[in-house]
């Protein structure tokens, strides 16, 4: 699969996640509430420039793809997306910040990044929810995904198109 591309929407750009960002999405990740569903707390910086070095050298894993996006509102940015994309199958998580939610970024970005992985093949878009997150269960259903029975070791519900 190719390096992500630049993707845009009728409000958003959505460039490829660099190290640099770090910088300015740990004031987006930095409320503890954005944490209540998913867990974890908010990072340092020197926490997410690692893990944003990590996930810019890609998949360990032979075959699977990573590919990440930060979501820019002119040139603020408010969140991102990422897929993880194994064979025809890609899974699909997202995070807008708490000051730029109900605004339907997560949906915008997500149909997006959807179509694109579409475009390179995906057939079989996923994604894990907590059972109690409204938001996120209206992203998936705004992209197709329907709730299956399966959950992870977190309790989060898998969704599938």
């Amino acid at each position: 699969m190719p390096l992500s591309d630049i993707l845009e929407t009728a409000r958003l750009v959505l460039p490829p996640l660099e190290v640099t960002d770090a910088s300015e999405m740990v004031g987006v990740l930095s409320d503890p509430d954005l944490y209540t569903f998913t867990g974890g707390e908010p990072p340092t910086l020197d926490g997410l420039e690692d893990q944003y070095r990590h996930l810019v050298a890609g998949s360990p894993r032979p075959g699977e793809d990573w590919h990440n996006w930060i979501l820019r509102f002119g040139e603020v940015a408010v969140g991102f997306v990422q897929a993880t994309v194994l064979g025809e199958t890609a899974e699909l998580a997202w995070v807008v910040g708490l000051r730029w939610q109900q605004r339907g970024f997560a949906s915008e970005a997500s149909l997006a990044v959807g179509d694109w992985l579409r475009d390179q093949g995906v057939v079989r878009l996923t994604a894990h929810i907590h059972p109690e997150h409204q938001a996120s269960m209206a992203v998936a259903t705004r992209l197709g995904l329907r709730p299956t029975d399966e959950f992870d070791a977190e309790g989060e519900q898998k969704w599938t198109s």
